[in-house]
């Protein structure tokens, strides 16, 4: 089934992809043949992962996390999609930068 995922990397930044086999995909990262960007940032471990029926929903899902901030993915991995309910620019900014909630 499809996946999209997000690693944490060595140097604490994130790493998110999507993938039709979740468990090959991670051996790839894992191994630095995953990525130019994971290769360098060794080792990764997945911090967070979401199943899909298709792949082009799991792509869409990934590219609208590649958008999110440090902070709105790593709210993401903590506390789930709670964690980021509501949040937005707006919200932030009103918050003095932190999240609602």
């Amino acid at each position: 089934m499809p996946h999209v995922y997000i690693l944490t990397c060595a140097d604490g930044s994130y790493y998110v992809g999507s993938t039709r086999d979740l468990l090959r995909r991670l051996n790839q990262h894992r191994t630095g043949l995953g990525s130019k960007y994971t290769s360098k940032r060794l080792p990764v471990e997945l911090a967070w992962a979401e199943e899909y029926e298709r792949i082009d929903e799991a792509y869409a899902m990934e590219k609208r996390l590649q958008g999110w901030s440090h902070a709105k993915r790593e709210a993401l991995i903590r506390h789930g999609v709670a964690g980021v309910k509501g949040w937005s620019a707006r919200t932030r900014r009103r918050n003095g930068g932190r999240s609602a909630g």
